[in-house]
């Protein structure tokens, strides 16, 4: 099994005439993705590590899915080739009932997560456990209906691809796994990231008699309906730049104005796209101010959301922009510190974050349907220029791009969120959510301790997901201790477990 990134092909082209058909400014209508790890559609291993290397020690399995749980319709009882990976060099064994991490898959393909999530296969030599990724369905390997083209066809298709449906495709596959290896009273640990972080926290709510404890990092479970303010993600992307340059942070929130003043000029939009270097392959020059402002708007985000040690990219961004020649106007800085981001080219494809992957037309759907993050920001809170979320436009969008419109208030109705300290206190328990303070989805995350046992865990300095990422020499000492913090609760929860199981199989 090999990882490759995800390549443009034929499929796809629907989805990029709808993208281009429908152009409305993207930061109005899509929420920045979510994802693990950065670059959605050029994801790689670890560097220093090979494909084969990693996955050496990996089987994979191919589980007959239900594509359907929840009704009970002839058509209900198909099922899909549904993908997941074991790892069975560090387990204890079922007689010793040895525990087993269970990785949730998020929007993307399995592959990039046994190569991309280090958390699992680096301690599990400590508990001596079983690995396990699964794939999330209608991603990867994971399609049902015979293949992609008739998956993706139409939202009938579509409506069998949601949060729910891939929780019970998890009990599913976790519960017939321990069966075939007879490990029933093996404890399992769901551990997720972003929208898997979340699907962690819910599968632990949902399941508790499959999984144990639940570590969900970087989970927004709280960025739905009005828990969390709109402006939430992009006042902590302002954070961030400010906190490690002011004159970056003016330059930024300055240059939006003067984008949109050299775009009224005659020839505004050439001479925007030659300050730029835009290569747009079709539709050279520029058409819009908006489409250079929203390619920026992505690359500010990306920058905060994935600020990772040793590179730090906000500080990169910052740096191009503070590091221009005396004398360089706004566009130039602004130009310096993009270039310093993206690298060194002949010309920059401001549509490059816009072209169809697995993971943009698959996310696509379930922000249309039932993953509505409200992410917008008013005229003056932020370094950008005003975006208010609108659930009236944003739906008639998703009318548009699918022909049903979404469900706002799902989300919260069927997990919960609102008064989430009072109301899981009470029966929750076993769930950690992390969460590092400089990525800007942990405005929606658990920031305060619910109760004993379902804690929040964050650092001040971190960012996405950082802590299921492959431990390298350069981690700080605080992310150390994090990890650390995570595995003594986790081993917390195993002690308490086999004292239970001890005393059952007693009585």
């Amino acid at each position: 099994m090999a990882i490759t990134a995800p390549r443009f092909s034929l499929l796809w082209l629907p989805w990029l005439l709808l993208l281009l058909t429908t152009y409305v400014s993207a930061t109005l209508l899509k929420p920045p993705r979510l994802g693990v790890l950065r670059e959605t559609t050029g994801r790689r291993i670890p560097d220093g590590k090979s494909s084969s290397s990693i996955l050496k020690d990996y089987q994979t399995f191919f589980y007959n899915q239900t594509l359907d749980h929840f009704n009970y319709r002839p058509e209900s009882f198909t099922t899909f080739k549904h993908r997941y990976v074991v790892n069975f060099k560090y387990w204890g064994g079922a007689n010793s009932s040895a525990p087993i991490f269970v990785y949730l898959g998020e929007e993307a393909p399995l592959d990039y997560d046994v190569g991309g999530i280090g958390f699992l296969p680096e301690n599990a030599p400590r508990f001596n456990a079983l690995i396990v990724y699964i794939e999330h369905r209608y991603y990867g390997k994971s399609i049902p209906f015979g293949s992609r083209e008739e998956a993706l066809k139409n939202a009938s298709t579509l409506g069998y691809f949601s949060s729910a449906q891939a929780l019970a495709d998890y009990a599913e596959v976790i519960t017939n796994l321990k069966k075939n290896l007879s490990a029933e009273t093996s404890p399992v640990i769901v551990i997720g990231g972003s929208y898997g972080g979340m699907l962690a926290s819910w599968f632990r709510l949902k399941y508790p008699h499959i999984a144990l404890g639940a570590l969900a990092s970087s989970a927004p479970i709280l960025y739905f309906d009005d828990i969390t303010p709109q402006n939430g993600y992009y006042s902590i992307v302002t954070k961030d730049f400010r906190e490690v340059s002011e004159s970056c942070y003016n330059t930024i929130r300055n240059s939006w104005s003067e984008i949109d003043r050299i775009a009224s000029q005659p020839n505004g939009l050439s001479v925007l796209s030659k300050r730029f270097k835009t290569c747009l392959y079709l539709n050279y020059p520029l058409n819009t101010s908006s489409e250079l402002k929203d390619y920026l708007d992505t690359i500010y985000a990306e920058a905060a959301q994935y600020d990772r040690p040793p590179t730090y990219p906000v500080t990169v961004v910052c740096g191009g922009i503070d590091g221009a020649p005396k004398g360089t106007d706004i566009l130039g800085r602004v130009f310096a510190g993009f270039a310093a981001f993206r690298g060194n080219r002949s010309c920059y494809d401001p549509t490059e974050f816009n072209y169809p992957s697995e993971t943009s037309v698959g996310w696509g759907w379930q922000s249309c349907s039932e993953m509505v993050f409200p992410i917008g920001r008013g005229s003056n809170d932020t370094m950008f220029p005003a975006a208010p979320f609108d659930l009236n436009s944003y739906i008639e969008y998703c009318k548009k791009s699918y022909g049903v419109p979404p469900r706002p208030h799902w989300i919260t109705t069927n997990y919960g969120g609102h008064d989430i300290k009072l109301v899981l206190q009470r029966f929750a328990s076993n769930i950690i959510f992390s969460n590092g303070l400089r990525d800007p989805y942990s405005s929606g995350g658990v920031l305060e301790n619910i109760s004993d046992s379902v804690v929040a865990i964050h650092t001040v300095n971190g960012s996405h997901c950082l802590d299921i990422l492959p431990a390298s020499q350069h981690d700080p000492k605080w992310l150390v201790m994090q990890r650390n913090i995570e595995l003594e609760i986790m081993d917390g929860w195993l002690a308490k477990y086999y004292i239970d199981l001890l005393e059952s199989l007693q009585s």
